[in-house]
């Protein structure tokens, strides 16, 4: 992680405004548009954090107790099934031995999950629209001759970039030359 620098927040203006230009982009050069898309995540990957965070504290913000119950609800079921997954051994032992238990178990965890669906829609609503209107920007809006410059930096690793890590862990690495 030695080196890695975060990128400065863009201006509003060059983000949303008025020197921004947007675009649709041609569904039929899916390298193209990949390309605009890694480019557009790592210029303004600062913008797309601030504005990912600032929804989903919205969304909080409306419907805290809700968003609070599934943020517990999925981080949970998330817990268990790892918890499942390294020790499957152990469960399915537990299963065989007592399987009223599991049943009980399996009952009981479907009827809280039912109780909270609103919560967990809550949450994961919360989750999916910031991703959702990143996706959306990344991809409509056009890149501009700093937007270039700056991806150049990043790709001949001049600067690296928490969303260039990312990207790079992800197999989404930019070529030097584009």
């Amino acid at each position: 992680m030695a080196g890695v620098q975060p990128p400065p927040l863009r201006s509003l203006d060059d983000f949303l405004l008025c020197s921004a230009r947007f675009a649709v982009p041609d569904v039929r050069d899916l390298d193209r548009w990949n390309n605009r898309m890694i480019n557009n995540l790592l210029y303004y990957q600062t913008n797309y954090l601030l504005s990912a965070l600032g929804l989903l504290l919205t969304a909080g913000y409306f419907q805290p107790l809700q968003m609070f119950v599934g943020m517990t609800v999925v981080s949970a079921a998330f817990v268990g099934f790892v918890f499942a997954a390294e020790n499957q051994a152990t469960v399915r032992r537990f299963r065989r031995n007592h399987p009223y238990v599991s049943v009980m178990a399996v009952l009981l965890a479907g009827y809280l999950f039912m109780a909270v669906i609103g919560g967990v829609a809550v949450f994961l609503f919360g989750i999916a629209f910031p991703v959702l209107a990143i996706f959306i920007h990344a991809s409509v809006r056009l890149r501009n001759l700093k937007n270039k410059l700056e991806n150049k930096l990043e790709s001949i690793g001049l600067k690296r970039t928490p969303m260039g890590l990312l990207l790079e862990a992800l197999g989404q690495e930019q070529e030097a030359g584009s």
